[in-house]
């Protein structure tokens, strides 16, 4: 069994099959989905159908791409979003300087917010980090210092220095479809040289398609390809790896 631990199931690309994209994750034995939020109302859409379908979890958060559409009382909006008993992590939060989409500063005011709150209400965080790794870390070094945080590094794009710094704090770190890029050599040997505990997979679907779906859109079935890619690196049974990174997967968001 497998789980997708990063999902965009809201977007208007699944707005026409979601049922049939499901029914095709559970053909593939994908036990389980968490689909993230990036804005207050994608956040709520996720909680709607997390509640709708067995095995799919949710995450509410602000993206960095978003914070200058945070209303003054946003915290307050996902906090009560957050009481569901199917949301089991606070994310997609972060930094992302290389869109820039929200001032810089106004990112990390948001940011640690979020960090803080989700520390408050004992969620694990989902972290996005694009450009801004040294940003990124800084601030969750500091936040675990005052703080009991855990939670995965989504879409790791750093190298494996970055990603064992990351582990040392107590993060998890999340390895997308382009591992099976035969081009993507940082992200492969990220997980050739990483242990198999600190790892976690997803699709961020509807992107990042596997190269074997290439031209496709991105679906929860396709984090198989991402699994088989991590064992022919390491060299290890595809069970043994599918069944301890989604250990990794429950036991970081309890479920």
């Amino acid at each position: 069994m497998l789980i997708d631990s990063h999902a965009h199931l809201d977007v208007e690309e699944f707005s026409q099959d979601l049922d049939e994209v499901i029914d095709r994750a559970k053909q593939e034995k994908i036990e389980n989905i968490i689909t993230v939020g990036v804005d207050l109302q994608s956040s709520i859409r996720a909680v709607e159908i997390a509640n709708k379908y067995e095995g799919i979890y949710a995450g509410v958060g602000f993206h960095p791409h978003n914070a200058k559409r945070a209303k003054e009382d946003y915290i307050k909006e996902l906090v009560s979003l957050a009481s569901d008993k199917k949301v089991v992590a606070w994310g997609e939060i972060g930094l992302d300087f290389f869109k820039n989409y929200s001032p810089v500063d106004l990112q990390k005011k948001i940011f640690e917010e979020q960090l803080q709150i989700a520390a408050e209400l004992d969620l694990p965080v989902i972290i996005h980090d694009r450009n801004a790794h040294e940003e990124v870390f800084s601030t969750l070094e500091k936040m675990t210092k005052k703080y009991k945080l855990r939670g995965v590094i989504h879409c790791f794009s750093g190298d494996t220095e970055l990603a064992k710094r990351f582990i040392q704090i107590g993060f998890y770190i999340s390895i997308p479809g382009t591992v099976t890029y035969k081009k993507a050599s940082k992200i492969r040997r990220v997980v050739s040289e990483i242990p198999l505990e600190h790892m976690l997979i997803e699709t961020d679907c509807p992107f990042l398609t596997p190269y074997q779906r290439r031209g496709q859109r991105n679906e929860p079935a396709f984090v198989r390809f991402v699994a088989q890619e991590i064992s022919l690196i390491k060299g290890l049974n595809l069970d043994l790896v599918s069944e301890k990174i989604s250990d990794n997967t429950k036991k970081l968001f309890r479920i």
